[in-house]
């Protein structure tokens, strides 16, 4: 149970983050947002691993990093704190005025599983892999890939790369609704590859050696 709260608390603070600086309109929101998943990371990782993001548990299950038993839960959790973070957001600061973006959908999807890739395979790599066991960079590093993915393609799809994430998106009124469809399966599936090219690539040299 543990480590499903981390999960929670983890992701909670990720989009609670998300949703205070977009619409308290600072200065530079994928700073923050790299930031805090950073120190949610350094904070829960030795608990629970660390995901806050339904894909990259995907990506850990496919890797044989997280069981089966425990995926469903990792879901549920992250996205319980999803919606908690969210309700907070609009209880605090309203819906936006201009009302949510709209995001073209092949370009969306294009970035969004490439951007979510990058992450889970970044993840898979500096967190579960023996090459880069007990390490102390991990956190900084998928806290960066999610700030320079942030900058590079958030003004495409919006910045998701994690469908919990997605799903208090349009919650908050950033995003239209069906947006939250393109995170969903464009996330999910950048997780689902990069697990795999994780065992093809990487695991596979592991059990080998």
């Amino acid at each position: 149970m543990k480590k499903y709260i981390v999960e929670l608390i983890g992701t909670f603070f990720l989009v609670f983050t998300i949703g205070m600086s977009v619409r308290g309109g600072a200065a530079l929101p994928p700073v923050a947002i790299g930031g805090i998943l950073m120190v949610m990371i350094f904070a829960g990782g030795h608990v629970s691993g660390g995901h806050f993001n339904p894909a990259v548990s995907l990506a850990a299950f496919l890797r044989g990093a997280l069981s089966k038993a425990d995926l469903l839960p990792y879901w549920f959790a992250q996205l319980a704190g999803a919606l908690i973070a969210g309700l907070i957001v609009v209880a605090i600061h309203g819906k936006p005025v201009l009302g949510p973006v709209s995001f073209a959908l092949v370009p969306s999807l294009v970035v969004e599983f490439l951007a979510t890739f990058a992450l889970a395979w970044t993840v898979l790599n500096v967190a579960t892999s023996k090459g880069t066991a007990n390490n102390s960079f991990y956190g900084l590093a998928i806290g960066g890939t999610v700030m320079a993915m942030a900058f590079a393609v958030g003004s495409v799809s919006g910045g998701a790369f994690n469908p919990a994430v997605g799903f208090a998106l349009p919650l908050m009124g950033l995003v239209e609704n069906g947006q939250c469809l393109v995170y969903l399966a464009a996330d999910l599936a950048g997780g689902a590859a990069a697990g795999l090219a994780f065992n093809a690539l990487v695991r596979s040299s592991e059990t080998s050696a």
